[in-house]
């Protein structure tokens, strides 16, 4: 596969499920039922999707630590490791991390003879459990558009240069399957704790647009 191989087979659509009103026995402040209100309207305008609304609470709720962790498990236990690689969604339910709805999960991971971008080109679909909410660049036009025809040079500008000795594959997340990469584990962090070792993955390596941080980040 090329620089430029991806998967263009988006689906984003989303069903409207009935939305179950609060417990009678719960007083709700004024904001929440202003917000409460906006969401019915959306959905029964078919604006968004009940679905949506969850998943975008969940992803609230994520953070780039619980992939950083996820990372660090894949980097010290060879176990975890594979299963990640061949189940990632089961894999990272045994953290305790879940996705709210049927959304599938690929970890991919980068090695020495190849390295993996991801990008949604539809619209901004991301592993918001492990990673938090997407940042702005990621939803972007000129970074979807852009990482499919040159992923090296968008790289680049976030500092990441990829020799040419390196297979770069960009993958297309869309709402049924979403991507995370496991980027290759620095040198010189031989000895360090589980915990160390999460402190050096910062969210923007699970995407593919930086490399982890070396060891002597926390050390110094």
């Amino acid at each position: 596969m090329s620089d430029h191989d991806h998967d263009h087979s988006h689906d984003h659509q989303h069903g409207h499920p009935h939305r179950h009103p609060p417990a009678p026995d719960i007083e709700l402040s004024d904001r929440a039922k202003r917000s409460l209100a906006i969401q019915e309207l959306l959905v029964e305008k078919g604006i968004i999707g009940q679905d949506e609304i969850r998943r975008r609470v969940e992803e609230q709720r994520g953070s780039p630590m619980n992939g950083a962790k996820v990372v660090a498990r894949a980097w010290v236990d060879p176990e975890f490791k594979e299963r990640l690689l061949t189940d990632a969604r089961a894999a990272v339910a045994e953290m305790g991390f879940e996705f709210p709805d049927d959304t599938g999960l690929v970890v991919l991971e980068n090695t020495e003879d190849r390295h993996h971008l991801i990008v949604c080109t539809l619209c901004s679909c991301y592993p918001g459990a492990l990673l938090g909410p997407p940042p702005d660049w990621y939803k972007s036009l000129p970074y979807r558009s852009r990482a499919v025809n040159e992923p090296r040079s968008v790289m680049s500008e976030f500092g990441l240069e990829i020799g040419e000795e390196r297979e770069v594959r960009v993958v297309d997340s869309t709402a049924e399957l979403r991507y995370m990469i496991l980027p290759k584990r620095p040198a010189g962090t031989e000895g360090m704790s589980e915990e160390e070792l999460a402190e050096l993955v910062p969210r923007d390596s699970m995407i593919g647009v930086a490399e982890p941080m070396p060891p002597d980040t926390i050390r110094a």
